[in-house]
């Protein structure tokens, strides 16, 4: 590796300063600084060899040296005016407006000073907002990490075997480059990440870091876009020229969207030049190298939909690797991964817990046992239990209990009947996730109660009918409340709006409406991030089409509200009993009621139809 050498003012201030003493010292070694009277007398004596006049100052060398020194030195003094004053006896010298330490003090010094200043200032500012030194502006921020920095590998990295196998295939052509040559094979000059947040990304390029014998270059995306024009650019060739010097390598570029985000087709009017120049840059990278000699590229994103298609083209990143959310399967193995370092009971099943965590990403799964650890620590146990796994799954879920939340007893019992006609519409009918836990105790999410189900099974197709069940059970919260009490509230706002959703795709991206047909009317929308997209939906049919989708989703939503109407009719008893069962200990499961469990009677699935 090369040493970094580092630019500072100290270094400049040294050696000025020895050059201006070394410059005194020979001036007074050398030249003999005398009154003007006495140059006079030198000249009359003939002893003066060679002068030279200034505006203020008069040199010159001596014919012999006198005192040992050849020079000399004096101040100019009007002719005039020394002739008379010697007429008197009066030895005439002078003085000199302005010496060498003069000029050094209102010149030289103050310019030193306020470019020391401005470097200090400039170093602590840069060093907060990621600028670097001022030579090193353009110079790459990439970390290098071999083996033994890292602490990860492949071992330690579960749920993405197929991730895996893949970028096993890339360590091993990094080590083995002949294996690969032998039958003209190239390796993927880009290898591209792609999953939603949390799934494992940052940490298989990690754990590739410990498993080659190579460097590894990582960087984020957003360290090459500064606040000067041309900075990232420059950056992107310094990132590239380090990694041919240290081939076979690798470079990691995190965040890969905040670099090649699609450049605007408006880019010269008002678009981000430095951003562009940015991406252009990098692209011309990537056509410039040749993985032969073992440099490979390994960027990971989320968000995949807004990078540049240059970018994605062959020859560039030829393959990307999904690393999607973990199957049950490989969250019991995360789990595992995870529990390593937690003192659980013996014979914990942590394949139960997993069957509780359906979607959960790798990053929810460690925080789901840290916060399994932290309930078991807070109630002073010895050892985790699965009842402290319940817990952290509620409080990731839902929230944290908010027991000083003091609710009237009609509250209390409206939430009670509410949350009830969940728990056992969702018990009725046969495709519904079973129900895990029923309570009336308030969460920080601003959830007055909720009905917790969790899915047994990891499920890749739903089925209409499926759809129609989620859309009863969410309906039967507020069927309940007019069943007991004759009218509507509030408290089934977010159900509400999760029945519309459910009910409009159906209609507009599932072709689920006899009525419409089998098309679709509005595009699917990537969510990994689990958010949103500010932009209205996108609509490409008529007010005629919008009409009729419109009553189609008020005729599903209608229907599966008769079908909750219906289920709850049928089974009043048990939510009278259910609901006055929940005002006394506020939380229920299964095993403390009965008609909670999974019981499809032949009357209740009547009543469901």
């Amino acid at each position: 590796m090369e040493r970094k050498h580092t630019f500072s003012i100290g270094y400049v201030i040294f050696v000025v300063f020895l050059m201006l003493a070394y410059q005194s010292w020979q001036a007074y070694r050398t030249v003999a600084v005398i009154d003007y009277s006495v140059f006079l007398t030198h000249l009359r004596a003939r002893e003066i060899a060679s002068v030279q006049v200034g505006d203020s100052a008069i040199t010159g060398t001596f014919k012999s040296p006198v005192d040992g020194k050849p020079h000399f030195s004096t101040t100019r003094v009007d002719p005039t005016l020394a002739a008379d004053l010697e007429q008197y006896g009066v030895t005439v010298g002078g003085v000199e407006e302005q010496t060498w330490l003069g000029t050094l003090l209102s010149w030289v010094v103050p310019t030193l000073f306020f470019f020391a200043l401005w470097s200090f200032i400039l170093g602590r500012t840069g060093d907060r907002q990621g600028l670097g030194g001022l030579l090193s502006i353009g110079k790459s921020r990439a970390r290098v990490y071999v083996e033994a920095n890292t602490g990860v590998t492949f071992a330690d990295v579960a749920g993405v075997d197929e991730a895996k196998a893949e970028l096993q295939e890339i360590v091993s052509f990094l080590t083995e480059r002949g294996a690969y040559s032998r039958l003209g094979a190239r390796i993927p000059k880009g290898i591209l990440l792609v999953g939603p947040p949390g799934t494992g990304k940052t940490l298989l390029a990690r754990a590739i870091a410990g498993e080659a014998k190579v460097p590894f270059f990582s960087i984020s995306g957003s360290e090459f876009v500064e606040m000067f024009v041309g900075v990232g650019a420059a950056r992107v060739r310094d990132l590239f020229d380090q990694a041919r010097k240290a081939a076979p390598c690798i470079i990691f570029i995190d965040e890969l969207d905040a670099l090649g985000r699609a450049r605007s087709a408006l880019s010269g009017m008002g678009g981000n030049d430095e951003k562009e120049q940015t991406l252009n840059q990098l692209l011309a990278e990537l056509d410039g190298f040749d993985p032969a000699v073992g440099v490979v590229l390994l960027a990971a994103t989320n968000r995949p939909e807004v990078l540049d298609p240059a970018l994605l083209r062959s020859g560039r990143f030829d393959r990307q690797i999904v690393v999607d959310r973990p199957e049950r399967k490989g969250r019991a193995q995360i789990l595992a991964v995870h529990m390593r370092k937690v003192k659980a009971v013996p014979g914990l099943d942590l394949d139960a817990i997993a069957g509780l965590t359906t979607g959960f990403t790798g990053a929810d799964l460690a925080n789901l046992v840290n916060e399994a650890a932290i309930i078991a620590t807070r109630r002073g146990a010895a050892e985790v239990t699965p009842a402290d796994f319940t817990a952290a799954v509620e409080r990731i879920v839902a929230g944290a209990e908010r027991k000083t939340r003091v609710m009237n007893p009609e509250e209390r019992r409206r939430v009670a009947f509410h949350e009830m006609g969940h728990a056992l519409a969702a018990a009725a009918l046969p495709s519904a996730d079973p129900v895990h836990k029923v309570t009336i105790i308030p969460r920080s999410v601003g959830a007055l109660g909720y009905t917790m189900q969790r899915p047994t099974e990891d499920r890749f197709l739903i089925t209409e009918g499926d759809l129609q069940e989620r859309m009863v059970v969410l309906l039967a919260g507020r069927a309940a409340e007019e069943l007991v009490f004759g009218e509507l509230s509030t408290g089934a706002a977010d159900d509400l709006a999760k029945v519309t959703d459910i009910a409009r795709e159906c209609v507009t991206r599932f072709g689920m409406s006899r009525k419409i047909g089998h098309v679709v009317l509005e595009e699917q929308q990537l969510r990994w991030l689990g958010v949103r997209d500010f932009e209205t939906r996108k609509r490409d049919y008529s007010e005629g089409t919008a009409r009729e989708v419109d009553l189609a989703v008020r005729a599903l939503v209608g229907e599966a509200y008769k079908q909750a109407q219906a289920i709850l009719t049928a089974k009043r008893g048990d939510l009278d009993a259910g609901a006055a069962l929940l005002l006394e200990r506020e939380s229920l499961t299964p095993d403390d009621f009965a008609p909670l469990r999974r019981q499809q009677t032949a009357e209740t699935l009547r009543a469901a139809q």
